[in-house]
C-alpha cells in the first residue's frame, strides 16, 4: 500500500513541476501581460514586471509566515517550490541568449509567447496518453483549443487557432499505443503486431505492441545493452548474453567495435543487489524501486514512442540505469556477506568480493573503449568544410536534419570557417521565426532577400501549406504567383488556404550569364526555367514557397547549393536543373532530359582531388559509428559519380589516379568495403579493357573480398531469421553487379562464381 501510495504521489509531483509549475508560471504571466497591453492599454512588459514582483514578494512573504507560525510542511512545500524555480531559472539563459540574436537561435525564444512555446516543446508534436484514436481512424473534424499571439504595434494580435483534431468516436481507445497515421508507422505496427493489411487494430493489439515494441524494444533492450551486452552499433541491433560468446557471425559483425558483450555480469550483480535490498533494507529498497519505475517504466508510458524513430533513444531512460547501478552495488555486499557466512574469515571474503566487484567496471572498460574513444576522428568537423568548402563566395547552401546541419554549425561559429555560406536547413524553412532571421545579416553572410513579407510567412496564415488545384497542365509565372501570395488575392484562396493552380512554374525575365556554365552545360541553357512540383506531391510547403521566393527574387545572384539531403526533401523536381560539384548540387538555369545526372567534372576533381578534408580517414584504430559509415557512403559514392564522368570522358588516367585516392584515403583495414566499393571493381574491368592499365588484380581482389562477405552477411540474416531489407537488397545487388560485371569480359569462371552467390541467396530471400 505505501509504495503504491508514494508512486502515485510522486507521479503527481513530477506531473505539477512537468506541466504546472514549468510552462504554467510562464504562461499565466504571459494572460497577465496580454491583459495589461490589449485591455488596459499598457506599454509592453508592464503585466510581466507587475507579475514578476507580486509573485516574487508573494512568495517570499508565505516563506516568511511559514517560519513565524511553525508551519513545518508549508514551509517544507514553499522551499521545495522555491529550490524547483532556482533550478529552472537556468532556462532563463536560453531567453537572455535569443534577445541577443545569435546566427543560431532555434525558435526564436526572445519573448514570452515564443518561450512558452519553447517550454512545451509544441514543435515536436501531440502524443496521446490516456485517451485518444487507433491508426485506422477517420478524422471527424477540428476543434478550436486556443490561440497564440504575436507582438503587433501597439498591442499583442491573434497569430493563429490552435486547432485539435476530431476522431471517429467509435475508433478511440483508453490508452492508446497505435495512435500514428503515418503510411511507414502503420506499416510498423501491422508488422509489429500481425494485422494483415485491411484488418482493424484492437485494444488487445494496443497491448501487444506496448508490451512487444514499448516495453520490450524500446526499453528492456536498451537496458539489457547497459548490463547485458549489445550486438552493434546498427539501429535496432539487439542485445547479447554470454550464449553469444562463442557465436558465429560475419565479418561485419563480429569487427564490429560496438559489439560489447559483458557476460550478463553487471546484470546479475544487480539482481543479486536487488534481492539482498529487499530482505535487508525493504524501505530504502522500495525507494530505489520508486525511482528505478519511474524513470523507466512510467517514462515508457508516457512517451508512447511511435513505431519509427529517427535514432536509438536509449539516452531517455539513463535515470533507470542509475537506479539499477545502486543494486549492483549491493551486490557486491552480498557477495561479500555470502562469503563471510561460508569462509568464516572476513579477510579473505572481503578479498575475494572485491575481485569479484573489480570484474564488472573491467568488463564494461574492456568491452567499451575502443568505441567511446573520439581521438583521432574527425570525420563530422571535415565533411562539414567538405560541404562549405565545395561552395561559391556569399552563397547559399540547403541542407536536411540535424546530422547534417550542426557540424556546419559548429565549423562556421567555432572556427570560423566559411562564415559567408549561408546556410538553410530545408525543414526549419516550414517556419516564421526562422524565415525571419534569414533576413537578417549573419556573420559574413549578407541577409537573403524576399518578396513575400514576414506577415504572410506567420504561422497559421495561408501559406503554411498551399494544396494543388490545377485545371490543365500549363506552367504560370513564378513571379506573378509570389505577388498574389504577398496581396493575399482572392483568385488563388481556397478556405484557410492559398492554393498552386498548377503543377509547375515558369521563371523568365532573369539576369544570368550563360558563359558561367561549364562548356558541356551552355548547350542545356534554359532562358525560361520549368519548375516543376514532385509528382507524388498534392501542395507545396511553406518551405518549398521560401525557396521559390528567394529564387525569384535573388534573380541569381548568389549562387544556390544543395546537399543530398535536402535536393531529395523539397516539395520541387529541381534534380534536372542542378549540377554536382563536389558533394554539393549547383541550382543552375539549365534542364537535364537524360537519366544522368550533370557533372561539372573539373570543379569535382578539384575539389575531391586538392580541396577537401580526409583526415583520420584510413586509422584503424578510430572508431566510425553507423553514422559515420553513412556519410562514408556518401563520399565513396561521390567518388564514384567522379570516375564514371571521367570514364565517360576518356580520361582513364584521371579516373585510375581517383580510384586510388578513394582506396587509399579510405582503406578496408578502417572503413569496410560497401556496396559503393563493388563499383569500384567495374571501374577498374573498363579502365582495363579500355586503356590496358593493368588494373584487374585489384578488381579481383576487391570482388573477391567484397563477395564473399556479402555472401557471409546474407546467409547470417537467413539462418537466423533477420528480415534486414535494406541490408539484404544491397547485398543481393552488390553479387549481381560482380556477376555482371565479369560477364561482360567474358570472365566465364568468375561470373558463374558470382551468379551462383547471387542465385542462391536471391532463392533464400523469396522463401524468407
Amino acid at each position: 500500500r505505501g509504495i503504491v501510495i508514494s508512486l502515485f504521489l510522486g507521479l503527481i509531483s513530477v506531473g505539477l513541476i512537468v506541466e504546472g509549475i514549468i510552462p504554467g508560471i510562464p504562461t499565466l504571466a504571459n494572460t497577465i501581460e496580454i491583459i495589461f497591453v490589449n485591455n488596459l492599454g499598457l506599454p509592453f512588459g508592464s503585466g510581466i514586471i507587475l507579475f514578476s514582483i507580486v509573485f516574487l514578494i508573494t512568495l517570499f512573504y508565505l516563506i516568511r509566515y511559514s517560519q513565524k507560525r511553525e508551519k513545518i510542511t508549508l514551509n517544507t512545500i514553499l522551499l521545495s517550490f522555491s529550490f524547483i524555480l532556482i533550478g529552472y531559472s537556468s532556462y532563463s539563459i536560453v531567453l537572455i541568449r535569443s534577445n541577443y540574436n545569435p546566427p543560431i537561435d532555434e525558435n526564436n525564444p526572445e519573448n514570452v509567447l515564443n518561450f512558452i512555446s519553447y517550454l512545451k516543446r509544441e514543435q515536436y508534436g501531440y502524443r496521446p496518453l490516456f485517451f485518444g484514436q487507433y491508426f485506422d481512424a477517420n478524422i471527424t473534424g477540428q476543434e478550436e483549443t486556443g490561440v497564440t499571439y504575436k507582438r503587433g504595434k501597439d498591442e499583442y494580435e491573434i497569430k493563429e487557432k490552435k486547432l485539435k483534431y476530431v476522431y471517429d468516436s467509435k475508433r478511440v481507445t483508453p490508452f492508446p499505443r497505435m495512435y500514428s497515421a503515418s503510411p511507414n508507422h502503420i506499416e510498423r505496427y501491422r508488422e509489429i503486431t500481425g494485422l494483415s493489411q485491411n484488418e482493424k487494430p484492437t485494444f488487445s493489439d494496443n497491448i501487444v505492441f506496448f508490451f512487444k515494441y514499448q516495453v520490450g524494444h524500446m526499453y528492456l533492450r536498451y537496458f539489457l545493452w547497459n548490463f547485458s551486452g549489445r550486438a552493434s552499433d546498427i539501429q535496432g541491433a539487439s542485445w547479447l548474453s554470454f550464449l553469444n560468446l562463442f557465436e558465429d557471425v560475419p565479418y561485419s559483425i563480429e569487427n564490429n567495435k560496438a559489439r560489447n558483450n559483458y557476460l550478463m555480469i553487471p546484470l546479475i550483480l544487480g539482481i543479486l543487489g536487488l534481492f539482498f535490498q529487499f530482505f535487508s533494507d525493504r524501505k530504502n529498497f522500495y525507494v530505489v524501486l520508486l525511482l528505478f519505475i519511474l524513470t523507466g517504466f512510467a517514462l515508457v508510458v508516457y512517451l508512447n514512442s511511435p513505431p519509427v524513430e529517427p535514432r536509438e533513444r536509449d539516452y531517455i531512460y539513463a535515470g533507470s540505469y542509475y537506479a539499477f547501478s545502486i543494486w549492483i552495488g549491493f551486490g557486491i555486499i552480498s557477495i561479500f556477506s555470502f562469503l563471510g557466512k561460508l569462509i568464516n574469515n572476513k579477510k579473505i571474503a572481503l578479498i575475494l568480493s572485491g575481485l569479484i566487484s573489480f570484474s564488472s567496471p573491467s568488463i564494461l572498460a574492456i568491452e567499451n573503449w575502443d568505441d567511446h574513444d573520439r581521438s583521432n576522428r574527425y570525420l563530422t568537423v571535415d565533411s562539414a568544410k567538405n560541404l562549405l568548402a565545395a561552395c561559391e563566395p556569399n552563397s547559399i547552401l540547403f541542407t536536411g536534419g540535424d546530422n547534417d546541419t550542426f557540424p556546419l554549425w559548429y565549423v562556421q561559429e567555432v572556427e570560423n570557417f566559411r562564415t559567408d555560406v549561408r546556410v538553410i536547413v530545408l525543414s526549419y524553412f516550414n517556419t516564421d521565426w526562422y524565415i525571419d532571421q534569414m533576413m537578417s545579416k549573419k556573420n559574413k553572410s549578407e541577409k537573403i532577400d524576399f518578396s513575400i513579407s514576414l506577415d504572410n510567412y506567420i504561422q497559421g496564415g495561408y501559406n503554411d501549406y498551399l494544396p494543388i488545384r490545377a485545371n490543365d497542365n500549363r506552367s504560370i509565372n513564378l513571379k506573378k504567383y509570389i505577388e498574389f501570395v504577398e496581396r493575399n488575392v482572392k483568385a488563388i484562396q481556397f478556405r484557410n488556404y492559398n492554393t498552386v493552380p498548377s503543377k509547375s512554374f515558369y521563371l523568365t525575365d532573369f539576369d544570368f550569364n550563360e558563359n558561367q556554365l561549364p562548356e558541356n552545360l551552355k548547350a542545356f541553357y534554359q532562358d525560361t526555367l520549368i519548375l516543376r512540383v514532385k509528382g507524388n506531391k498534392n501542395g507545396l510547403e511553406k518551405k518549398d514557397l521560401a525557396f521559390l521566393d528567394l529564387l525569384q527574387k535573388g534573380n541569381w545572384e548568389r549562387p544556390i547549393y544543395f546537399n543530398n539531403t535536402s535536393l531529395n526533401g523539397i516539395g520541387l523536381d529541381i534534380k534536372r536543373n542542378v549540377v554536382q560539384e563536389g558533394f554539393v548540387y549547383k541550382l543552375l538555369p539549365i534542364e537535364n532530359t537524360s537519366s544522368n545526372s550533370f557533372v561539372n567534372t573539373e570543379k569535382m576533381y578539384s575539389s575531391l582531388m586538392e580541396n577537401s578534408f580526409w583526415r583520420g580517414l584510413d586509422d584503424e584504430n578510430a572508431y566510425f559509428s553507423e553514422d559515420h559509415r553513412g556519410f562514408i557512403m556518401n563520399y565513396r559514392s561521390t567518388f564514384n559519380t567522379l570516375i564514371k564522368n571521367l570514364i565517360d570522358k576518356k580520361r582513364y588516367d584521371d579516373a585510375l589516379r581517383v580510384i586510388n585516392k578513394c582506396l587509399s584515403i579510405m582503406p578496408d583495414k578502417s572503413l569496410t568495403f560497401d556496396h559503393f566499393s563493388v563499383q569500384i571493381v567495374e571501374f577498374l574491368i573498363d579502365l582495363n579493357r579500355e586503356a590496358n592499365l593493368e588494373t584487374m588484380e585489384l578488381a579481383n581482389e576487391i570482388a573477391e573480398l567484397t563477395s564473399s562477405r556479402a555472401d557471409e552477411i546474407l546467409n547470417y540474416y537467413f539462418d537466423n531469421g533477420i528480415k534486414n531489407r535494406y541490408e539484404i537488397n544491397r547485398n543481393l545487388v552488390s553479387l549481381n553487379t560482380l556477376a555482371r560485371a565479369f560477364n561482360n569480359i567474358g570472365d566465364d569462371e568468375l561470373s558463374k562464381k558470382y551468379r551462383e552467390l547471387f542465385e542462391n541467396n536471391y532463392s533464400r530471400n523469396a522463401v524468407n
